[in-house]
């Protein structure tokens, strides 16, 4: 199949571009290109035409877990009538109500009490917005109870009673917990809609089904993009690739530095570079010391580093290592931040262009479902440091959009590297806009997306 895109906007031209057998065939100055009969056409019109997106860190099962979970968030569920209402109206065949996106703000605290007043005849389980924590009602405590063990990880009462707050206990809770089918589809559909056509998975702990599953949606088309993951083993099923090896650090109970140290000298003797999430400063300098003993290797990156102190950057510098951000929370849960955050973090708190302007590679990434999955609001995000109603936190920290959309632009084993070009012979991974690159960044939203090619499959907005 070939496909032409004419008039396009490339690298500062005009050009038509020809697409075929998956890759970037010819390159012509604007108007010679000459597609012949049952070749697909576009008239670009000036559109930008860049690689296709790449999201450095996000979690596609998760993803594809919220299309068919209620959001308990606090737009859409602001006090405890409207979550109620809401767990109600859900009707799901397996029984189970699931809810995602909750935050103590509007609600407070949720508990299996709590939960058991708005909705006791169905079991229940809500995600926190942060991925760490979940609640469930007391039904959905019945049976799940013989998974429980003694650590802290299971909130317990002043009588030892579970409380129904449980803490990283996805894989503990999995064998008592319905099975329902991932729409991957959905997932695909919706990060082509966007121009995304490369993921990293910063899922920890990506077992062998899950893996498997992602490999198969990939295979067959569901999920029409390049994927990486960090949480499988280093030689994950084809056609998905392996990447850093993902280190989940708890903050509540980090680990201490002899168990670091083993952990990532573990997978340094299979080869792996790690990707570490560090959330706190704690976490931070934790990590920092023992990639200093152990030494680093090519590929190692921090994920997150929420709160990073400007005196860390040289060290962060010199080891070498990578830095995936996420300055989109700022607009998501900025008004939470500037409550629950330390004082004295506020200033460190997502940071940005400290990181770019000492040097260090750094790419923006959405960490979907946990925060939103587009791009185009989250390099819009990056240059306004805008919280929803309109506080701005950080200002300092704000980057332009083109050095925010570098990031997206950068390969999958180089995240914050140099940009990806279209060029004849490359992978037909590409994104056209609907407007040339000073209008894009000038006012990115998600409707410039005219057109996704994946391997040179084409989406057409």
């Amino acid at each position: 199949m070939t496909t032409w895109l004419l008039d396009v906007e490339w690298e500062g031209h005009r050009a038509d571009v020809c697409v075929r057998d998956g890759r970037v065939g010819r390159i012509l100055a604007g108007g010679d290109g000459r597609p012949a009969a049952g070749d697909t056409v576009i008239e670009a019109a000036g559109g930008w035409l860049l690689p296709g997106l790449h999201d450095h860190h996000l979690h596609v099962l998760s993803l594809a877990a919220a299309f068919t979970s209620v959001d308990c968030s606090p737009v859409a569920a602001p006090g405890l009538a409207e979550l109620g209402a809401a767990l109600r109206a859900d009707q799901h065949p397996d029984g189970w109500v699931r809810g995602i996106g909750h935050h103590d703000a509007k609600t407070g605290p949720l508990d299996r009490h709590v939960l058991d007043r708005l909705l006791p005849d169905r079991p229940v389980r809500i995600q926190h917005r942060g991925g760490a924590l979940w609640v469930l009602n007391s039904l959905a405590l019945q049976r799940v109870v013989h998974l429980l063990d003694d650590s802290d990880d299971v909130e317990r009462d002043a009588q030892g009673e579970p409380t129904g707050r449980l803490w990283r206990y996805d894989s503990r809770l999995a064998p008592e917990l319905p099975l329902r089918e991932p729409d991957l589809g959905a997932v695909g559909q919706r990060l082509r809609s966007l121009g995304i056509t490369g993921v990293t998975d910063a899922t920890p702990d990506l077992d062998e089904t899950a893996a498997r599953l992602l490999a198969e949606a990939a295979t067959d088309g569901r999920l029409p993009v390049a994927i990486t993951v960090l949480g499988a083993g280093a030689s994950p099923p084809q056609p998905l690739v392996g990447g850093p090896a993902k280190l989940l650090l708890r903050d509540h109970d980090l680990p201490t530095y002899d168990q670091l140290a083993a952990t990532v000298e573990g997978h340094r003797a299979t080869g792996r570079a790690v990707a570490v999430h560090c959330v706190t400063v704690e976490s931070l300098v934790l990590t920092l010391a023992v990639l200093d003993e152990v030494g680093v290797v090519p590929g190692d990156r921090i994920e997150h580093a929420s709160v990073c102190p400007q005196a860390l950057l040289p060290e962060i510098k010199r080891l070498g290592l990578r830095v995936i951000v996420q300055p989109d929370l700022l607009r998501t849960r900025g008004r939470e931040y500037l409550v629950e955050v330390e004082p004295h973090d506020l200033l460190d708190l997502c940071p940005n262009q400290r990181l770019v302007g000492a040097g260090i590679p750094t790419a923006c990434s959405s960490d979907a479902p946990f925060g939103d999955l587009d791009p185009w609001q989250i390099v819009a995000t990056a240059r306004s440091r805008q919280t929803a109603d309109g506080a701005v936190l950080g200002a300092a920290e704000s980057v332009s959009t083109a050095t925010a959309l570098s990031g997206y632009l950068s390969a999958a084993e180089e995240p914050g590297g140099p940009p990806r070009r279209v060029a004849v012979g490359g992978a037909a991974d590409l994104l056209l806009l609907r407007a040339g690159r000073d209008e894009a960044l000038a006012n990115p939203h998600r409707e410039l997306v005219r057109a996704t090619l994946s391997g040179g499959d084409l989406h057409v907005g």
